[in-house]
């Protein structure tokens, strides 16, 4: 394999700046100098990324960046021994002792290994102390080469960690246990699983040694897993998961006493931790590893207690939201594809040409029309679909699995009486309170099996469902009739009007509940637009075109001005050119959320004006989602585009102004740091 460092990737004694960031840069550079990096930015953005997540600082006076980035062409160690040392976030000070880790997006999983056992020795303090006296930088390396080296004692440190003693240990602090040490288990874990989940294991394993405590550890990284033993998981008395991410296979654990806490403890206090599991195991009311499933229910109930009733509307409301806009995209591209194909007649002879034809038999208009009638039919079928999931899905929001059956009878009912999407919401909530209420009802045990499957769907669904025809179905219908018909003549400035009130909301929140409510209202409608109501379309086309302003502006403003934007801003504005193509919004919040106050507002106007523009040059859309890449679903183009250009220049000079000239604390960049090769 080639060789992990070399003396060309040494930096002795230098003083390579005063913040993490410095450093890093400069040793990304170095990366990049010796032909083991495509690029210094790439490296640097992700490297420094990492570093933002969680602090690489150790304790000993030591620091790890470290990262998998694309721009990385083989696995590499830079190391640095700083004249000046820089506080990299550990505990007991700054460090003087940088190493660079380096790896490939798909390194290999020997590679890995090797980089893991570098930082596993990193916390041995006689390699540290050869660090610090070495006199060149061939001595560096040679140290990191022996570390690395296969050895017999090296041999022995599987993935999992293991602290073991014997039984005449003696007793144990905190509580011994007379015939035989503590038992625990511990799982570790990083993002990037290189450093600090070896780092962890090794500490919290030198702790408990020390105890006398026989610690088991599984190490959940990159460069793979042993999984604990069950029987070893049984023994233990309890457990520590010291993890940034999601313990893999948690349920294993169920019902053993826990201690949990982020990857860097473990390297920092793993004594305490230790001692901290110890106690645990003597408390019979310590937190226990839940059953597999209940801890993300016992999550969902603490959260919906804590909940007043408009935060619960608005939950359940975009739960019904994100389920069905699914069925709305893929059923309103098909129906767009088959009006590209079979043309706007298609409407009336679509079944027909289903039933009766096929590609032997081929209806006049050939195999064009034949197509464009089965698209249009599976996107009319998938559309139909529309209202009783949303309604479905805002019951299930309220009710749960039982809420499902009577939320889709009720949003079938509103569909059939004319409701629409009013009416859906209405029997969504109706048919999921009902549901609740009925799950709360104290029954016998014999019947409690019953009740979810059968019982609370079939009293919510009569009830919800009967309301909706007996009562509310009819003057919701007429609601709805009304406010299509309203919608269908407007012109002129009350067009417009809308179309300015449609892009505020949709920049409002890039794809929070304003955003959504305004998408799900142009949905809603879509389907009910025709050659001689377009209406409904010019509505679909201004949250489209108004919601693909803010990123494309983002992206924009970034090129205009480059030095009022951080360099992870100016990577996340080559990403939001994309994004904002294709009518995702969110691509816009990376950068709204570092600075709201000015992102925002100036996304807003852009977005009114585009909103304003696109219904007064009467653009249509039939496709729900897609950005520019549905033109052929989009009628008036190129006034789309205009409109769409217009909204996203004036967004982006705003906010270049706003960045350049409101009262801002300035933007810390990147160039001002020299690259020493």
């Amino acid at each position: 394999m080639t060789q992990l460092i070399t003396a060309d990737l040494v930096e002795l004694d230098q003083n390579l700046g005063n913040s993490p960031e410095d450093v890093i840069r400069h040793l990304a550079g170095r990366v990049a100098a010796n032909g083991r990096a495509s690029e210094v930015e790439g490296l640097f953005t992700d490297a420094f990324a990492r570093e933002q997540k969680t602090a690489t600082g150790v304790p000993g006076g030591i620091a790890i960046p470290h990262c998998r980035s694309a721009a990385v062409t083989e696995p590499t160690l830079a190391m640095a021994r700083l004249s000046e040392p820089v506080d990299f976030g550990a505990k007991d000070g700054p460090a003087d002792l940088i190493f660079f880790i380096a790896a490939p997006a798909g390194a290999d999983q020997e590679h890995l290994k090797l980089l893991s056992k570098l930082a596993r020795s990193l916390i041995k303090k006689d390699f540290t102390g050869s660090l610090r006296a070495a006199t060149s930088r061939e001595e560096i390396v040679e140290l990191v080469d022996n570390a690395l080296a296969d050895k017999p004692a090296a041999a022995a440190a599987p993935e999992t960690a293991t602290a073991s003693t014997s039984a005449a240990a003696g007793a144990v602090a905190g509580g011994a246990v007379s015939g035989g040490p503590r038992r625990l288990v511990a799982v570790t874990a990083c993002p990037t699983g290189i450093a600090h989940t070896y780092m962890a294991a090794d500490s919290l394993v030198a702790a408990a040694k020390e105890v006398g405590v026989d610690l088991q550890v599984e190490t959940q990284g990159s460069s793979g897993a042993k999984p604990l033993d069950p029987a070893v998981i049984a023994a233990a008395d309890a457990v520590i998961f010291a993890v940034d991410v999601d313990v893999r296979g948690k349920e294993r654990f169920a019902g053993k006493p826990v201690i949990n806490a982020p990857v860097k403890r473990g390297i920092d206090e793993p004594a305490k931790m230790v001692q901290e599991a110890l106690d645990a195991a003597d408390n019979p009311h310590a937190r226990r590893v839940p059953h597999f499933g209940a801890e993300e229910q016992a999550e969902k109930e603490a959260a919906e207690k804590g909940e007043h009733i408009g935060q619960k509307l608005k939950r359940a409301l975009l739960t019904g939201v994100s389920y069905m806009i699914p069925f709305v995209a893929g059923g309103g591209l098909l129906i767009a594809l088959g009006f590209l194909l079979g043309g706007y007649d298609i409407t009336g002879v679509a079944d027909k040409v289903v039933v009766e034809n096929n590609f032997g038999n081929l209806p006049e208009g050939g195999l064009a029309i034949y197509l464009g009638a089965v698209m249009f039919k599976i996107g009319a079928l998938s559309m139909g679909f529309l209202v009783p999931a949303l309604a479905g899905y805002i019951a299930y929001a309220i009710a749960d699995r039982p809420g499902i059956a009577p939320g889709f009878v009720s949003g079938a009912v509103a569909g059939f009486m004319g409701a629409g999407f009013l009416g859906g919401i209405v029997g969504g909530l109706l048919a999921g309170y009902i549901a609740h209420l009925i799950g709360t009802w104290a029954v016998p045990r014999w019947l409690r099996g019953l009740m979810p499957v059968v019982i609370i769907p079939l009293l919510a669904s009569i009830v919800a469902s009967g309301l909706m025809f007996m009562v509310l179905g009819g003057p919701i219908a007429g609601l709805t009739a009304g406010l299509n018909a309203w919608l269908s003549g407007m012109t002129g400035a009350s067009a417009v009007v809308l179309g300015i009130i449609l892009g505020l909301m949709m920049c409002f929140d890039l794809g929070g509940p304003v955003n959504k409510v305004a998408y799900a209202f142009a949905v809603a409608g879509l389907s009910a637009g025709s050659a001689t109501n377009q209406a409904p379309w010019q509505i679909m086309a201004t949250v489209m075109a108004a919601g693909m302003v803010p990123p494309l502006a983002m992206a924009l403003a970034t090129v205009l001005d480059k030095k009022v934007f951080s360099l992870a801003e100016r990577e996340n504005g080559k990403a939001a050119w994309l994004l904002g193509a294709s009518f995702i919004s969110e691509g816009a919040i990376p950068f709204a959320a570092a600075d709201p106050l000015r992102v925002i507002p100036a996304s807003m106007v852009g977005g009114a004006v585009t909103g304003a523009l696109t219904m007064a040059f009467g653009v249509t859309s039939q496709a729900p989602h897609g950005g520019i890449f549905v033109f052929f679903a989009i009628g008036n183009v190129l006034m789309f585009i205009v409109s769409i250009l217009a909204g996203t220049v004036i967004t982006a000079v705003i906010v270049v102004a706003l960045k350049r000239w409101a009262a801002r604390k300035a933007v810390d960049t990147v160039e001002s740091v020299p690259v020493t090769v």
